[in-house]
């Protein structure tokens, strides 16, 4: 039996992650039939039998400042991915997120091999900003996974390449993300209401959003004696976190790692965050949000050129309408932040209706089905048997 060739490209541990559900779902779909593997990954897939053609460290490299720096070998790794997977031949390239190198490989290889199929997972924000990649990408990316319900349009919209929505990771992790019976009545309880704050994963938005951040918490405090403030803070922002709570009126609880950060999601009964990602994680976890974004002035003024939605925030977006309130640069106040968390924290029109819009989104992400991995082979699969002509 011939074995079945992926090339997986993954750039850094969320790829890996994706990459690993990915192979676990085509073994499963294949049965006894052999998996031959090729590729850049890290965390768990070389374990797996993953031929590495270089070290992932090589390109998992983030900001400005550090792309530039490493540029030279950059360059060089995307053409070394680009030989070494048209040399493998394999059946299926699949590219997972990472785009500005996975989808320049993705055009070498294309130049290289034309008859590979090329799948990229994690559709690229072109609905957000730079939407003249969606179509650049579309000759050398044959179909895109995406994550987010709206994405398929989105990209049809923008003449990009074939989208489908295969769901997001997220929904697989639903119980890890809602309240017990226990839990559950802590939730409810609106005099000792455990508050979440979330200033980011940035040192950018730790440094804009902690300080209001901190005079937002004490308004709430004030109005609510008994509320309780926990910080999940992102271990290597730790050091950074806790000095900017050092200057607050009441010190948040800060927390670290991902059960503690669990933990918190399934107490809270409001948050206040950074606008982002996020945003959605707390959406499916049933916590009414007020978020928020603040950034240097050029940094505004560029977003408000670039960026030309009604909302960045996700849940908003899947909706088509405003259920999470969103403040941007000057209208994040501590008056406003505050009393949209009061208003959010009290039984009543405004907890309602976040709560109810919530429970849509959720409904609206679960029509992939409960499997985005299983759904990922499938669209992969499918695609193979049309270019096929099966």
């Amino acid at each position: 039996m011939r074995p079945f060739r992926l090339a997986i490209i993954a750039g850094e541990a969320s790829g890996d992650a994706l990459a690993l559900r990915f192979l676990a779902a085509l073994r499963d779909r294949l049965g006894d039939r052999p998996i031959e593997l090729c590729g850049v990954g890290d965390h768990g897939l070389p374990e797996a039998g993953l031929r590495p053609l270089f070290p992932q460290a090589d390109i998992a490299v983030m900001g400005f400042g550090p792309v530039i720096a490493r540029l030279p070998l950059l360059l060089r790794r995307i053409e070394d991915a680009a030989r070494g997977i048209a040399a493998f031949q394999p059946d299926l390239l699949l590219t997972i997120d990472s785009p500005d190198f996975c989808l320049r490989v993705a055009k070498k290889v294309r130049a290289r091999a034309p008859a590979i199929p090329i799948v990229h997972w994690v559709c690229p924000s072109v609905w957000a900003w730079r939407s003249g990649r969606a179509r650049r990408m579309a000759p050398h990316v044959d179909r895109i996974l995406a994550l987010l319900p709206f994405e398929p349009a989105a990209l049809a919209r923008l003449h990009g390449p074939e989208t489908v929505y295969v769901g997001h990771p997220l929904m697989e992790r639903l119980a890890e993300l809602r309240p017990d019976a226990e839990e559950q009545r802590r939730r409810d309880d609106a005099a000792r209401p455990l508050v979440l704050v979330l200033p980011g994963s940035r040192r950018s938005e730790i440094h804009h959003l902690m300080p209001v951040f901190g005079e937002a918490v004490a308004k709430v405090a004030a109005a609510v004696p008994g509320a309780r403030f926990v910080l999940p803070a992102v271990e290597r922002l730790r050091p950074m976190i806790v000095e900017a709570a050092a200057r607050w009126q009441v010190m948040p609880e800060i927390v670290s790692g991902e059960p503690a950060k669990l933990a918190a999601f399934r107490e809270a009964r409001v948050a206040l965050a950074a606008s982002g990602t996020v945003t959605l994680e707390l959406a499916l976890s049933q916590v009414p949000t007020v978020a928020a974004y603040r950034g240097a002035n050029w940094e505004a003024f560029l977003a408000r050129r670039l960026i030309k939605l009604p909302s960045v925030i996700l849940p908003n977006l899947i909706l088509g309408r405003s259920v999470v309130p969103e403040f941007i640069q000057e209208d994040v106040t501590a008056d406003a932040l505050g009393s949209r968390l009061l208003a959010a924290m009290a039984e009543g029109e405004k907890r309602r209706e976040q709560l109810d819009g919530f429970a849509e989104v959720e409904a609206i992400m679960r029509s992939a089905g409960p499997s985005p991995a299983a759904n990922a082979v499938a669209a992969s699969l499918a695609l193979l048997r049309a270019e096929r002509g099966e």
